[in-house]
């Protein structure tokens, strides 16, 4: 709008000048509608809102925001509806195609939408719908198929990850939308360019000091709203649409909208939106004109819901570009009713306390003063985040960064997750996963935290089928974890954290089934029939066991035994094996029977056995060490399907050793590889010391290539299989070791010392300690583990009873015995001996 159009739209219709109170006065009347530009996520612009809808009265509300959620307004009034939350739109026959539009409590729209049904006000969204907003996703996706420039994705309403619309020229959007690829299409950042203009360098903290620390206009509650219009109104004349020229579009629908409701509504009407689009709502077109621009537009059938949200996802950092770095401190703003810098200082000092950090009433008080005093040196009304935020690392954290970034993360960003009403529509499944997560006491948090599980107990049984059920369906709520308690079968441990987006993959997963077991059957049969490789077929047998998937089980094992029995390389047979052979384990604990699944997994390890000795000849070193992996995998299954009561084939472990036997003998085969064979060898008693012996002599003799030698030390000692605590133990390997690598040529030396380096720099510092004590001494001077341990730290000729005796209390505690009887006693110092 230019300074004329401004100052005739100041007079009334007999060229008399009016003031801001009558203009407001005469808006209430209906003589137009009052436009209230916001800054998306604001508490400021939230105050406002609330303190011109009070004075404004309007006969209706309009709200930026897709009209289909237009039905859900009513739920915002639910006791149940505790924000953040955000209206999720997704098309019908894509629900990975979706977009979110997030609400705060201190988001104006929600004020505006709280205002309204607490006032019996009618309420609507006037944005673009949502059916052409996705479908704008879905023409790009197919541009950028076809080879074409995709439109930007701040450009973008939506895309197919699930980001919310990215109505980044709004002053509530990220700064972070300018395009440097293309001058022609740059994108201007608007609270950037004002901000530039007062002398800011940072937009975020000229914002905080012209609108969050000014409160409401004093007298007038649309002053802050005409203030902020005539600056948006200069930018769109100095750069027009910003480079965004998809609001044009979307300010053409807001335009049509805006006369609807004058038509309809004779008590005025009232439009909260981004500040940057009131000037084009202001501006005069004709209706004609802006229908023109919607002409054509493409369509997709959309659903939508309110689906819960976190302060973790408004922030940019999570990548959906709200444009707010710290929503709980926004959020805090919004809600302290007086003194907020003394209220977040004591919140942060409880956070420190709670972490065992020694914070008094004493450190708030000059924490307070600190932060007055930098906001008055810096020229700011009101101390503000930084300012806060320096004053408690100078005061509370010592100066350290450490406990500051706690305090980010738990209260600048925060972990609050909404809540939505049951009575919210929702896909099939969602009410089934709720359901569940209520009756197995799940309640999803935005906090991670670990969950241990003990397979034994129902409850806990039925929680691991529910998760592992979720994971197959690309619902990743938990991942697994490692244990810190026992490694058995029966306990598993999962980190759990819920993700707005998980929403999402909710919606996505209905088109497999109504009920998670049902979606989770289904998509587990389509992945067997899909999948590429023999890998993913075992690994996925292994997923429907832990999920308990009875149904699935019969089409994934006839997958498998047909991908089995035409692939012939033993690679990938060998990748396979092991998964096949860990979902044995689960049959006792979880109760599933596993009969055909032992079945399968013998004739595969049959067929490993056949095909890995001519696929171990002639390797190059990469391949060598590729297959070197696959025989530790056999040899653990091999381990445990020998044990595995359902499998019958107890001749498996003896057809293993001997197919090991043949692979330490061959000279075709690479040297990592007979290398490894012998060590499995002697560490199941296979093979004696003296025959290892033997065997590392004739390969460290002098007419071994170093190369081939240095590869077969790495096969016997190397690759974390405990080969240190062998030399350590046994002085003729050390020797032989030992005698080898000094009798090797300078000129082949530095050919071998990588691969040596590699081998010893992953054992234990101790191991390399006492392997350097032993070296210096002389490896081979005296006998047996006695000699070998003489002079060395922490090793003596003979056996200290004494210091074994005093670990017994220590090994009761552990075990849990408090009453030990003599002969208990003498058997744990039998043992510590």
């Amino acid at each position: 709008m230019t300074g004329e159009a401004r100052a005739a739209d100041e007079r009334d219709g007999r060229g008399r000048e009016v003031t801001v109170g009558e203009k407001a006065v005469g808006r209430r009347a209906g003589s137009g509608p009052v436009l209230l530009g916001v800054r998306h996520h604001g508490p400021g612009s939230a105050r406002a809102v609330r303190a011109a809808l009070e004075e404004v009265r309007p006969g209706v509300v309009l709200i930026e925001g897709p009209p289909e959620a237009d039905a859900l307004i009513p739920l915002a009034a639910d006791e149940e509806m505790r924000p953040p939350v955000a209206l999720l739109a997704h098309a019908v026959d894509e629900p990975g195609r979706s977009a979110f539009w997030p609400l705060a409590a201190f988001s104006p729209e929600w004020v505006a939408l709280r205002w309204a049904l607490e006032h019996d006000v009618p309420a609507r969204f006037i944005d673009l719908p949502a059916t052409h907003t996705l479908a704008w996703g879905r023409q790009e996706d197919e541009a950028a198929t076809e080879g074409e420039r995709p439109l930007d994705a701040q450009e973008a309403a939506a895309d197919d990850t699930g980001a919310e619309p990215a109505d980044s020229a709004d002053p509530a959007d990220s700064p972070d939308t300018a395009d440097a690829a293309d001058p022609a299409d740059l994108r201007i950042d608007p609270l950037g360019v004002l901000a530039e203009a007062a002398g800011y360098d940072d937009p975020e903290r000229w914002w905080e000091d012209v609108v969050e620390h000014r409160g409401a206009g004093e007298g007038d509650a649309l002053a802050p709203f005409t203030a902020l219009e005539e600056a948006m109104g200069a930018l769109r004349e100095a750069y027009g649409s910003g480079g965004h020229d998809r609001d044009l579009v979307r300010e053409a629908y807001m335009r049509l909208q805006v006369r609807a409701a004058q038509r309809e509504f004779e008590d005025g009407v009232a439009v909260v939106c981004g500040a940057w689009h009131v000037p084009a709502l202001r501006q005069k077109t004709t209706v004609a004109a802006d229908k023109a621009l919607l002409k054509g537009l493409p369509r997709v059938k959309t659903d939508m819901t309110w689906v819960p949200w976190t302060h973790r996802r408004l922030s940019r950092t999570s990548g959906y570009g709200a444009g707010i770095d710290s929503p709980g401190w926004y959020g805090h703003l919004f809600s302290a009713p007086d003194r907020p810098v003394e209220r977040w200082l004591t919140k942060v000092a409880g956070l420190l306390r709670e972490e065992d950090r020694i914070v008094s009433s004493a450190h708030v008080i000059e924490a307070v003063r600190l932060a007055e005093t930098l906001a008055a040196m810096r020229g700011r009304p009101l101390p503000g985040l930084s300012e806060t935020t320096d004053a408690v690392r100078a005061v509370m954290c010592e100066g350290s960064d450490v406990p500051l970034a706690l305090v980010r993360d738990r209260l600048v960003v925060g972990d609050v997750l909404g809540e939505v009403p049951p009575s919210a529509p929702a896909v099939p499944l969602q009410r089934d996963l709720t359901a569940l997560q209520r009756r197995l006491r799940l309640k999803p948090e935005a906090l991670e935290r670990e969950l241990e599980l003990d397979l034994r107990k129902d409850n806990d049984a039925a929680r691991s089928r529910l998760l592992h059920r979720l994971r197959l369906l690309g619902i990743a709520w938990g991942e697994p974890a490692a244990s810190r308690g026992s490694t058995g079968t029966f306990r598993e441990t999962w980190r759990l954290r819920w993700e707005p987006e998980l929403s999402v993959r909710v919606a996505e997963a209905g088109v497999w089934g109504t009920t998670v077991l049902s979606a989770a059957t289904a998509k587990a049969e389509a992945d067997a029939v899909t999948a590429e490789a023999l890998a993913d077929v075992t690994a996925l047998a292994e997923r429907c066991l832990l999920a308990e998937l009875p149904d699935a089980l019969p089409t994934v094992m006839r997958v498998l035994a047909d991908r089995a029995a035409l692939d012939t390389d033993v690679g990938h047979l060998a990748q396979a094996l092991p998964a096949l052979v860990r979902s044995l384990r689960y049959g006792d604990v979880r109760g599933t029977h596993t009969g055909a699944l032992a079945e399968v997994a013998a004739g595969l390890a049959e067929r490993v056995f056949v095909g890995l000795p001519p696929a171990c000849a002639a390797l190059d070193a990469d391949a060598a060490e590729e297959m070197r992996r696959h025989v530790d995998a056999v040899h653990g299954a091999v381990g445990l399907l020998g044990d595995a009561p359902a499998t019958g084939h107890g001749r498996l472990r003896s057809r293993w050793q001997s197919v090991l036997r043949v692979l330490s003998g061959r000279d075709t085969v690479p040297g990592v590889i007979r290398g490894r064979a012998v060590r499995l060898l002697l560490d199941d008693g296979e093979l004696a010391q003296d025959e290892a012996a033997v065997l590392m002599g004739l390969v460290l003799s002098p007419g071994t290539p170093p190369a081939d030698a240095a590869a077969w030390i790495e096969g016997f000692v190397g690759g974390g299989s405990g080969g240190g605590m062998l030399l350590v133990h046994d002085e003729r390997l050390l020797a032989l070791v030992d005698a080898w690598l000094t009798g090797v040529p300078a000129e082949a030396f530095t050919d071998v010392l990588p691969l040596l380096r590699r081998t010893f720099s992953a054992y234990e510092p101790g191991v390399r300690r006492t392997l350097g004590e032993l070296v210096r001494r002389g490896p081979g001077a005296g006998s047996g583990a006695s000699a070998a341990g003489a002079g060395i730290p922490g090793f003596a000729a003979d056996l200290d009873t004494a210091r074994a005796d005093a670990v017994l209390p220590v090994v009761r505690l552990l075990l849990g015995l408090d009453d030990v009887d003599e002969n208990t006693n003498n058997d744990l110092a039998g043992v510590t001996g």
